[in-house]
């Protein structure tokens, strides 16, 4: 008989202002993000809990943010200090498991099943990861523990900051039928709204949808919404991916009508690509990709060879996929493809999930 799977998902409380709060107690009561200046069509990376009062938020453009909170402090990205912090969390993580699976610089999932640790109580050892964290890091982290990755990530948002939500398989059925959908992974803004005007609006409503009109409603993606709104994950932790490419991309709330539009968000995605790469260690690559998801949900993707983010070369290929659709369009990525003998083709997936 298998071992039921004991997932613990780790989550830093808005790590990089943390580390800022940390290291300057001056800042830890007033508003504070991190990311680019306003003058620079900047964006957030993240802020602390007294910005979000005010509605700022991560990926909101710094304008923005400032025009909700005047007295905003922002202050620029220190990858090196963040990178410090990660290594030393990480190194709390490998006292309770060696299989191990960062997402980002901030949060990881771990795979206690079976561990000895607190006599195999997963949430206590949420509890003392959180607590050393806390004690050697100096900043806050919290904990999601379910049967699978998919329920343990969502947990760990439950009760946050600096808390912990247990679900057990027993009680797997009754939590997932009021889930909103658009707490399911890979549903954004976009899909729920299309979602809910079907009338889905839980994952309860969509466990009504045999699995067939799943498939004919949404393709592919109708088999992951079968078995999330359920709350079934077979998804392993996973401590070592090869990373192949690395990107960013934004589905937005209102498609972008034409090739103006989609040109005036190009900054911004290559803003945080390079944000992406400068925090693991700027590795080398070799091509680059621009990923365009029209209206209708049709996909396209241009690449081209290079080794530096060219704004008019990104602009080109926008240009060559927006002629192969030629309509509205809901999402614009942008990508590298890593070289083989880079470094980080190695290391933690720090890749940015897409919305279908």
């Amino acid at each position: 008989m298998s071992i039921q799977r004991k997932i613990i998902h780790i989550d830093c409380d808005c790590f990089f202002a943390a580390v800022e709060m940390r290291d300057n107690p001056a800042w830890r009561d007033i508003p504070l993000a991190v990311g680019g200046q306003p003058g620079q069509r900047g964006v957030i990376a993240t802020c602390n809990y007294e910005a979000r009062r005010y509605g700022v938020h991560s990926a909101m453009p710094s304008s923005l943010a400032l025009r909700r909170c005047p007295a905003l402090l922002i202050v620029p990205p220190d990858f090196a200090r963040y990178k410090q912090a990660s290594l030393a969390v990480q190194a709390i993580y490998h006292r309770y498991s060696e299989l191990i699976e960062p997402l980002s610089l901030d949060e990881a999932y771990l795979d206690v099943s079976g561990q000895p640790h607190c006599h195999g109580s997963a949430s206590l050892m949420a509890a003392e990861i959180r607590a050393a964290i806390r004690d050697e890091v100096g900043i806050t982290a919290s904990a999601g523990i379910a049967p699978n990755k998919f329920l343990a990530k969502i947990a760990s948002d439950w009760n946050k900051p600096d808390g912990q939500w247990l679900i057990r398989p027993q009680d797997v059925a009754a939590f997932v039928e009021t889930l909103p959908v658009e707490k399911i992974w890979g549903v954004g803004a976009v899909t729920a709204a299309k979602l809910k005007a079907q009338g889905l609006h839980s994952c309860g409503d969509l466990q009504r949808l045999p699995l067939l009109e799943m498939l004919q409603r949404f393709g592919k993606f109708g088999k992951t919404l079968y078995d999330l709104s359920r709350g079934i994950d077979h998804r392993a932790v996973e401590p070592a991916r090869e990373r192949k490419s690395v990107s960013v991309e934004e589905t937005y709330s209102r498609d972008l009508p034409d090739l103006a539009s989609c040109e005036a968000e190009l900054a911004p995605l290559l803003t945080r690509l390079a944000q992406r790469l400068q925090r693991i260690g700027t590795p080398a690559f070799r091509g680059l990709s621009v990923k365009i998801k029209f209206a209708d949900f049709s996909q396209t993707t241009v690449e081209l060879a290079g080794q530096t983010l060219a704004a008019d070369v990104f602009q080109q290929l926008l240009h060559t996929g927006f002629a192969r659709g030629n309509k509205p369009v809901r999402l614009l990525g942008v990508g590298v493809r890593l070289r083989e003998d880079s470094p980080a083709a190695q290391q933690l997936p720090l890749f940015e999930e897409g919305l279908p």
